[in-house]
């Protein structure tokens, strides 16, 4: 797509990320299940972010920015990968992060300390109070700052999945169903938007890991994404599917998604998470027992990454 192409971004990741066959989940639930290995892209463990990021932080060079901020969880997967993406650009980041899950220097906390990064926690749940404290900062440093939203959800970095998606078209494997973790709401949203505009007739599945509006989110951002691409097309709720994996809370580890890490390690030696993909593959397997999938559809289980997170928040 000529205006995809024409969107300006900068280098950070190695793509096309693989895409396997996992035979022994397939064999187990009845249906074949492959997996995206964007933990694969590149970029300190890897994971989804580092396809936002690449449009994100052109945009912030474009503007001159020399300080990036952004926000999340304690253990945000996303802010740990902006740290990393900023430093290969020279560029410095500031975390500002809600007080919530582990602080201490694990998992992604520890990742943080080692690039020297600067961290900051805010006891809050709203992030409204969040992003005003990134503009406190950034006026008082006197250089030009850019903002970035909690998981790189918005517009521009939801393009990430939407080529994403036409990076799979190109892999030879026609998918009938495509799954993933929504957790902020920008890879579900390009996947859908790219379903619509380059896999026609597949169906995404959104594994909710969190209460906020999905169900509004994602066609916003489909519909933004879709005016910066200057492509003229319906979005409706119907094109895509949501599912609650929440379990008892965001970041909070669930029995579902605890047995899906443990299922996917045991089988096939690759490791999920249990704040994201663990519960977003608890999903797809609930769904394949139920019988969404008939045995000769091809799903693709698209694996965000997480890995830093495992290692705080993981138990047995």
């Amino acid at each position: 797509m000529k205006a995809l192409d024409s969107m300006e971004r900068v280098s950070l990741g190695i793509f096309p990320t693989p895409i396997q066959r996992l035979d022994r989940i397939s064999a187990l639930l009845h249906t074949n299940v492959y997996i995206k290995r964007d933990d694969l892209t590149g970029l300190g463990l890897g994971g989804n972010k580092v396809r936002k990021l690449e449009f994100l932080l052109a945009d912030a060079k474009r503007q001159g920015a020399t300080v990036v901020f952004t926000t999340g969880g304690a253990q945000s997967n996303h802010a740990m990968l902006t740290a990393a993406a900023a430093g290969k650009l020279g560029m410095r980041a500031i975390l500002i992060l809600k007080k919530r899950g582990v602080t201490e220097c694990l998992g992604n906390q520890l990742l943080e300390k080692l690039m020297g990064t600067e961290v900051l926690f805010m006891d809050t749940d709203d992030y409204a109070d969040i992003y005003a404290e990134m503009d406190r900062i950034g006026e008082s440093l006197g250089v030009p700052f850019y903002k970035i939203p909690c998981g790189g959800s918005n517009a521009l970095g939801t393009l990430g999945y939407v080529d994403c998606v036409r990076e799979i078209a190109g892999q030879g494997i026609r998918f009938d169903h495509i799954v993933c973790a929504e957790g902020s709401g920008g890879t579900m949203a390009g996947l859908a938007l790219g379903a619509k505009l380059f896999l026609p007739g597949t169906r995404v599945h959104g594994m909710m890991v969190d209460k906020d509006a999905f169900e509004e989110i994602t066609p916003r951002l489909m519909r933004e994404a879709a005016a910066l691409l200057g492509v003229e097309i319906e979005i409706e709720n119907d094109d895509f599917a949501l599912r609650d994996q929440c379990g008892p809370g965001y970041a909070i580890p669930s029995e579902a998604g605890d047995a899906a890490v443990r299922l996917m390690a045991e089988q096939e030696g690759l490791f999920l998470d249990p704040v994201y993909t663990g519960k977003a593959f608890a999903g797809l397997v609930a769904m394949a027992k139920e019988g969404v999938f008939r045995e000769n559809e091809n799903v693709l289980f698209v694996h965000t990454g997480g890995a830093g997170g495992l290692f705080a928040v993981a138990r047995t």
